[in-house]
């Protein structure tokens, strides 16, 4: 297993696999508030392994453009064959803000999607609502 895509019958034997299951909570916040995302990873192959869980954000609308994607969290784990383990991620308000057009870092009231894998190309989203308090 060279480039990570490719597997070769003698390959499947040093696979492993890693379920990643995760939410928000609350899944609603103040633009002070805070957020944890828990993301639990499972491998569910029959050898030891390691994975990383990513944490990226993505505002839908703000009033200055946003990255399609930024990090904002990682973590390896590594895990037994059936073992499970919690990983958590705070976002806090500076993990949720931006520079406005006055280059003022502010928290903008609305949605950001919340997207979590073992990679930017392997996501799953789910969505934080954002509201003024």
């Amino acid at each position: 297993m060279r480039d990570g895509s490719r597997y070769s019958p003698s390959d499947s034997a040093i696979r492993r696999f890693i379920s990643i299951t995760f939410g928000v909570e609350p899944e609603t916040t103040g633009t002070g508030g805070n957020a944890t995302v828990r993301v639990d990873v499972t491998n569910t192959g029959t050898q030891e392994g390691d994975e990383v869980a990513e944490l990226y954000i993505h505002q839908r609308l703000a009033s200055v453009t946003s990255p399609v994607e930024e990090l904002r969290g990682l973590r390896r784990v590594k895990l037994k064959p059936g073992e499970k383990t919690m990983v958590e991620f705070p976002l806090t308000p500076d993990a949720l803000s931006l520079l406005d057009l006055n280059m003022n870092r502010v928290v903008e009231p609305g949605t950001f999607d919340l997207m979590v894998g073992p990679s930017s190309a392997q996501t799953e989203t789910v969505p934080l609502q954002v509201v003024s308090r």
